[in-house]
């Protein structure tokens, strides 16, 4: 399994996106909504890029509920995390019931399509980040821990790995590393207590199972963004925090990526740093820069075997089963006025 993973224009495969599935490090493809037409399309559109690629690879998309989801029509509308705790009234216990549901609903439905992993949750405390904003499950770390932990127990008991975003934190800076470069001035130790905490304490948990790191600057701890830091990602994360998971960069064609360099300078920067699988969507050329230039000689990496999903269930089937309609029930119960 190859180190990229790459996008797709549209929904359905063209003669160069063939090749570039085929190429040798080419491990993993994200799905977005324009990949998206209807359930049939999208179910024939996942046979055909694992037959392109002829080889194991993982298949992505994030899928978070509210406007991050990218998958509507024929799928459960799931919420955005942070609207929980308000829609239950400040009680931790039927925001937390209500997290296990929905997070075993997103699993189950995308492992039905045959996708491996959504890229979720978001474990990043609300602040003042507006790309974050509700995403995020809550303002405090505890509350972020204790509900975003059984999101992720929902996850497991559908079946998918899960991974947490956007480490060691983005909720405190207003940019959106998307279009601008993020810099984050706070002191090592308040972003410690405060935003790492999360990943300490679902860490601990034993649910986290993989990280994408943030492409913010944390001044006060490294001048490179945490997702090209051997500090975040060797000495805290891997070493320090005893995190073996698997590591995916976030996107690499980011404005928050461009300080690097060019898109050879970006992989082995974050191949450098530490991550196991690089992300580069919406720009071809960079990708096909990456799989020219990247040497072809990657060694097995079980960290993102370990990612796959274990089965598929029929999406037909899964929704006659008990679990599902009392998932359903827990969305209505939510959305009641």
């Amino acid at each position: 399994m190859g180190p990229l993973m790459l996008d797709l224009a549209a929904g359905r495969i063209s003669a160069e996106e063939k090749e570039l599935l085929a190429h040798p490090l080419t491990g993993g493809v994200i799905l977005f909504s324009r990949n998206f037409e209807s359930l049939a399309q999208l179910q024939q559109l996942i046979r055909e890029i694992r037959a392109a690629a002829g080889k194991p690879l993982l298949i992505a998309v994030d899928h978070e509920g509210g406007r991050v989801q990218r998958f509507r029509e024929g799928f459960s509308a799931i919420p955005a995390m942070g609207a929980l705790i308000e829609k239950a009234g400040g009680d931790n216990n039927i925001a937390g019931n209500w997290a296990e549901q929905f997070g075993w609903l997103m699993a189950s439905e995308v492992l039905a399509l045959d996708i491996d992993i959504s890229f979720a949750p978001v474990l990043d405390v609300r602040g003042i980040s507006e790309v974050i904003g509700d995403r995020s499950f809550a303002s405090q770390p505890e509350q972020v821990t204790l509900l975003a932990g059984r999101f992720m127990q929902g996850m497991h008991n559908a079946g998918m790995k899960t991974t947490g975003k956007h480490f060691p934190g983005h909720g405190s800076v207003l940019e959106d590393s998307h279009i601008a470069m993020p810099v984050d001035k706070r002191a090592e130790s308040e972003i410690r207590s405060l935003d790492m905490q999360v990943f300490v304490n679902l860490q601990q948990q034993g649910v986290l199972d993989a990280v994408m790191p943030a492409h913010v600057i944390y001044s006060e701890v490294d001048k490179l963004p945490a997702c090209f830091s051997r500090r975040w990602l060797q000495h805290i994360l891997r070493e320090e925090l005893k995190f073996d998971g698997a590591i995916f960069s976030d996107d690499l064609s980011m404005q928050g990526a461009v300080i690097v360099g060019d898109f050879e300078d970006r992989a082995s920067a974050a191949l450098g740093a530490g991550c196991d699988m690089l992300l580069v969507c919406n720009d071809r050329a960079g990708a096909i820069q990456v799989l020219d230039r990247l040497d072809t000689n990657y060694p097995h990496n079980p960290r993102l075997s370990a990612m796959a999903k274990s089965s598929t269930s029929d999406l037909q089937q899964l929704q006659q089963s008990p679990q599902w309609q009392r998932a359903q029930q827990a969305l209505k119960a939510f959305y009641a006025d």
